[in-house]
């Protein structure tokens, strides 16, 4: 379906010419809702890498295991794995999630010579974070609150690799793609893929489940999106019939505001 908009659309406080529909010509809803000219309307991307998948389920995270969310909103403190903290003072990180009524929040923080920093927002969910600036890390970044890692910069990614995301309040997503791929050439051995949502107090489910092995690949491209409800938490898992399985993962969605929020 192609939609026409006369709208002028502003991001990040910068005018962008609006769209090419105003001289009687198409363009595609999706590039539109990029552009930021669909007001109400979000998009989101996640991408997930998990290096080591073995006999028990994990999340297509880059830290491994099963992810644990926070059961409520903390501060998190970004902390560098170098031997020599030091070497990476300096180094700017952005993190974004939701805070504790499931909003966007997102906080730029600057490690320190203890090659450590900590927010001054509370997160209830992270799931994005990257460096931001010229300087690179040394060494893995971790983003933990008591122990608990919810996530991490892998060096020289610079770019946390989650296949995870919780929709925000007042907002109602739509899941049209998921892909799954995995590095595996073991012979004999196979890699089972699912995408899982969990709504608010309910319990992780499955949404679709794929087997894979030997390098192989699944793409779901999913002709009418799937519903996913505010403050539903969605993420990819594996687990393999072998060991030392990588897997990825990714998947796109729409959020749309709800009518009923101003």
């Amino acid at each position: 379906i192609q939609h026409r908009v006369l709208l002028f659309g502003v991001i990040n406080n910068m005018a962008i010419p609006s769209s090419i529909t105003r001289f009687g010509k198409n363009e595609p809803f999706e590039l539109q809702v990029a552009r930021g000219q669909i007001e109400n309307h979000k998009t989101i991307f996640k991408f997930g890498f998990n290096p080591d998948v073995d006999g028990t389920e994990e999340t297509i995270w880059d830290a491994g295991g099963l992810y644990a969310y926070p059961s409520s909103a903390v501060v998190m403190t970004v902390t560098t794995a170098a031997g020599s903290p030091a070497t990476d003072n300096g180094v700017k990180v952005t993190i974004q999630g939701l805070d504790e009524d499931y909003n966007e929040v997102s906080e730029e923080v600057t490690l320190a010579g203890a090659g450590t920093a900590t927010t001054i927002q509370t997160f209830l969910r992270v799931f994005r974070a990257f460096v931001l600036g010229s300087q690179e890390p040394t060494a893995d970044l971790n983003i933990t609150n008591g122990g608990t890692t919810y996530a991490r910069i892998t060096a020289g990614e610079n770019q946390t690799l989650m296949a995870m995301w919780t929709v925000p309040a007042g907002y109602t997503g739509f899941l049209d793609h998921v892909n799954f791929s995995t590095g595996t050439t073991n012979n004999n051995q196979y890699v089972t893929a699912q995408f899982v949502q969990r709504q608010l107090d309910g319990v992780f489910r499955a949404l679709l489940k794929q087997s894979l092995s030997e390098g192989a690949a699944a793409d779901f491209v999913i002709r009418y999106p799937i519903l996913i409800p505010e403050k539903t938490d969605v993420e990819a898992r594996a687990v393999s019939s072998g060991t030392n399985n990588s897997i990825s993962a990714d998947f796109s969605m729409i959020y749309i505001k709800n009518s009923s929020v101003d």
